[in-house]
């Protein structure tokens, strides 16, 4: 999850620092063998395009793009974030512009200058969501693409939803996922154990899937492409060494994250 208009810039300034260790150059486990392989894959070529990170966090996907010849302006609405992402391009790298702003506004960013928007686990902790998809049009070329990477709104959405495990004499024990409360949206402060193992808390909005769509159709953007990422080997073997954790077997039958692919009308 990153930082753009989230309900408190706040919220991420004071994880910025441990966030920006976790996520390094190339990601962390989740991102790296979970999240990031399918929506690179539908972000596809991007040479010579002018691209929008929309909720930047360190910019590691930033540069990873611009290293592959994009055009790109990254933006956060955490300014320790955007300083954090200035300060991993080593010099000479290709130019990211890193813009402080809101993801429901945009001001910064012109009218249909962009071929590709794409937003990396940040539209979850955007207040005004509608109002950044609203901005995403805005700025989109017509033709031009939103990507985004989301958590799976039917299947993992806070505390209203987890894991169970059932173990019967005999057989093998089996993970169910339990949820509750889907149809309404709803915010709450999620957890972290940040430095020192302190739990600190962001803010996240739940919103159905049909919430989604209606948001992206009212908004003239046509959904073409959806993903469930499947986890990597890597994933499913670090996380199975985890005491107690039902990620790894769990995660191989329910998606707990959701890549879409939009066009502008």
């Amino acid at each position: 999850m990153n930082a753009v208009g989230s309900a408190r810039s706040g919220d991420w300034d004071h994880l910025s620092d441990w966030y920006d260790q976790k996520q390094g150059d190339v990601g962390d486990l989740w991102h790296r063998t979970l999240i990031d392989p399918p929506l690179l894959k539908i972000i596809g070529d991007c040479r010579g395009e002018d691209i929008l990170d929309l909720g930047c966090g360190n910019g590691y996907l930033a540069r990873k793009l611009a290293r592959a010849g994009a055009r790109v302006t990254a933006v956060d609405s955490s300014i320790r974030m955007i300083k954090n992402a200035r300060a991993r391009d080593p010099k000479g790298f290709p130019k990211i512009r890193y813009v402080h702003t809101d993801a429901s506004r945009l001001d910064e960013i012109a009218d249909a200058s962009i071929d590709l928007v794409f937003a990396n686990m940040s539209l979850m902790n955007i207040k005004d969501a509608k109002g950044a998809i609203r901005a995403v049009t805005r700025v989109l070329k017509r033709g031009g693409r939103f990507v985004a990477s989301i958590s799976h709104p039917c299947f993992d959405y806070g505390s209203k939803s987890g894991w169970i495990m059932e173990k019967s004499i005999g057989e093998p024990a089996r993970v169910f996922r339990r949820i509750r409360a889907y149809r309404k949206p709803f915010s709450e402060r999620i957890p972290w154990s940040a430095e020192g193992g302190k739990r600190k808390y962001t803010r996240a909005f739940h919103r159905p899937l049909s919430w989604y769509a209606n948001a992206l159709r009212t908004n003239k953007l046509a959904i073409t492409r959806l993903e469930e990422p499947m986890p990597m080997q890597e994933f499913i073997e670090k996380e199975r060494k985890k005491e107690g954790d039902l990620d790894a077997p769990g995660s191989l039958e329910v998606p707990l994250h959701l890549v879409f692919e939009t066009i502008k009308l």
